[in-house]
C-alpha cells in the first residue's frame, strides 16, 4: 500500500513539470507562427502598395494628360487631323463603337450557345471535352495571333476591312463568353432542374425557361466583361481593320478606331497627335472602367438575391 501510494504521488508530482514544458513549447511555437504570419502579411502589403503606387501614377498621368487633350481639341466634333493642325477623334470613336458592337453581336450568341451546350447537354461526352479544350486554347491565345489568322483568312490578297476587324474581335469574345456562361449555369442548383423535370417540362424548355433565367444576371455580366475586353484591343485591328484618317461607316473598307489611332499618334513626333493619343487613351480607360463597374454591379445584385 505504501509503495503504491508513493508511486501515485511521484506520478502526480511529475505532471506539473511536464505540463509546464508543454506550455512553454506551445508558446514558442505560437510566437514563431505569429512572426511568420506578420512577415507574410508584410510582404503581401508591400506588394499591394508597390502595385497601387504605379497604378495611381499611371491613372493620374492619364487623367491629367487626357483631360488637357480633351479640353484643347474638338474631340467629338472633328475627325483625326493631319500633322500640326487642329482636329478630333470623331471618326475613330464611331469606328471603334461599330467594330466593338459588331464583334460582340457576332461572338456573343456563339459563345452563349456553346456555353449552354457544354453545361446542359455535353456533360461527359467526347465532343464536350474537345470543345472545352479548344475553348481553353482560344482563351489563352494572344490577340495578335488571332489578328494574324484573320489577316491570312480575309485580308491577304484582298484588302483591310471593318468586317475583318469585327471577326477578329468576335474570336476574342467567344471563349470569354463560353467560359462565363458555362460557369454561371453550373452554379444553378440541380434541385431547380429536378423540379422542372418533375412537372413534366421538356429539357429544351427547362434550359430556356428555367436555368437561363436563373443565371441571367451572370450571363449578362460575362457578355459585358467580354465587351470590355475587346474595347481596347489593338493588335487584331492592326492586321485587319487598319485605320482611316477620314470619317467612314463602310465596314467593307479600312475604318478608323481608337486603339490604332493611339498607336499611330503616340509614335509620331507631333504634339497635337500626342494630345489626341492621350485623350483617346482616357476615353478607352473610362469606357472599360464603366463596363467593369456595371458588370460587378449586376453580378453583385444577382449574388445577393
Amino acid at each position: 500500500m505504501e509503495m503504491s501510494f508513493m508511486r501515485t504521488n511521484t506520478m502526480h508530482s511529475a505532471l506539473p513539470a511536464q505540463t509546464g514544458f508543454d506550455s512553454r513549447y506551445d508558446k514558442r511555437l505560437y510566437n514563431k507562427r505569429r512572426w511568420a504570419n506578420k512577415l507574410g502579411l508584410g510582404f503581401a502589403m508591400s506588394a499591394m502598395v508597390f502595385g497601387l503606387i504605379w497604378l495611381f501614377w499611371i491613372l493620374v498621368t492619364l487623367f491629367v494628360e487626357g483631360f488637357q487633350g480633351m479640353v484643347q481639341m474638338p474631340i467629338f466634333t472633328a475627325d483625326t487631323p493631319p500633322p500640326m493642325s487642329e482636329g478630333g477623334l470623331r471618326n475613330a470613336i464611331v469606328g471603334s463603337v461599330m467594330l466593338a458592337f459588331s464583334g460582340l453581336f457576332i461572338g456573343a450568341p456563339i459563345g452563349l450557345m456553346t456555353g449552354i451546350y457544354l453545361s446542359e447537354f455535353a456533360q461527359g461526352s467526347l465532343l464536350g471535352k474537345v470543345t472545352r479544350f479548344l475553348n481553353d486554347i482560344l482563351l489563352s491565345a494572344p490577340s495578335i495571333v488571332i489578328g494574324l489568322f484573320i489577316y491570312a483568312l480575309m485580308v491577304k490578297g484582298q484588302s483591310f476591312s471593318g468586317w475583318a476587324g469585327a471577326l477578329a474581335l468576335a474570336l476574342i469574345v467567344v471563349p470569354v463568353v463560353v467560359r462565363t456562361t458555362e460557369n454561371m449555369l453550373n452554379l444553378v442548383p440541380n434541385s431547380i432542374r429536378e423540379a422542372a423535370y418533375a412537372l413534366g417540362t421538356p429539357k429544351w424548355r427547362m434550359v430556356t425557361q428555367v436555368t437561363i433565367k436563373a443565371a441571367r444576371a451572370g450571363l449578362t455580366t460575362g457578355v459585358l466583361l467580354a465587351f470590355a475586353r475587346i474595347t481596347g484591343e489593338t493588335a487584331p485591328l492592326l492586321f485587319t481593320a487598319l485605320n482611316n484618317q477620314y470619317f467612314s461607316t463602310d465596314m467593307s473598307q479600312p475604318i478608323a478606331n481608337l486603339p490604332n489611332t493611339i498607336y499611330q499618334f503616340a509614335m509620331s513626333p507631333y504634339d497635337n497627335w500626342h494630345a489626341l493619343a492621350w485623350a483617346a487613351a482616357l476615353l478607352i480607360t473610362a469606357s472599360v472602367l464603366v463596363l467593369n463597374i456595371l458588370a460587378r454591379f449586376i453580378g453583385g445584385r444577382s449574388s445577393s438575391k
